[in-house]
């Protein structure tokens, strides 16, 4: 069965977030503890995109994929608050941790991109965890490059370094 993407609709808000949750994870527990991870729970974080979708629906873009009626992914972007306007944000790409190696990200991945040229930006930027390496490995096998920068951000309790990737549109 093929995947389809489509944008998310408020009722989708709750299982982006318990797949969220699910995604950060199985993304994360290798280098972050089970405590760091276990708060947010599933509905705190769907609670959490609720709210998050009720400011940002007119700025940001939000997207639902879709296997067999059931979601196992999601994207979201929207502008750059830290650069020009002509810079777009991918804020995440999240899927379920079962469908990890079935095109599922590349294909929100080439998608997202498509809404950033759609939207007139002409660069798209992401943070990414520094100890992710599969992720890092998916965006730079996507064409993003890191800049050199870097910020520190917690999950939970526990503080985490992320690394900025850049890539032209």
């Amino acid at each position: 069965m093929t995947v389809t993407l489509r944008p998310a609709t408020d009722s989708d808000l709750m299982a982006v977030g318990a797949l969220h949750q699910r995604s950060r994870v199985a993304a994360y527990s290798a280098f972050l503890s089970a405590e760091a991870l276990a708060d947010p729970t599933p509905e705190a974080m769907g609670r959490y995109w609720a709210e998050r979708w009720h400011w940002e629906r007119d700025t940001h873009r939000l997207t639902v994929a879709e296997r067999a009626g059931a979601l196992v992914g999601f994207s979201h972007l929207g502008p750059d608050d830290e650069d020009d306007p002509a810079t777009g944000l991918l804020n995440a790409i999240h899927l379920d941790p079962v469908e990890q190696g079935r095109g599922t990200g590349r294909t929100l991945m080439v998608d997202a991109l498509d809404g950033m040229r759609a939207r007139g930006w002409r660069r798209a930027v992401l943070w990414v965890l520094r100890d992710n390496a599969h992720a890092r490995s998916f965006y730079e096998r996507g064409g993003w490059i890191p800049t050199g920068d870097e910020r520190d951000e917690a999950i939970g309790s526990a503080p985490t370094r992320q690394l900025r990737y850049t890539r032209p549109l």
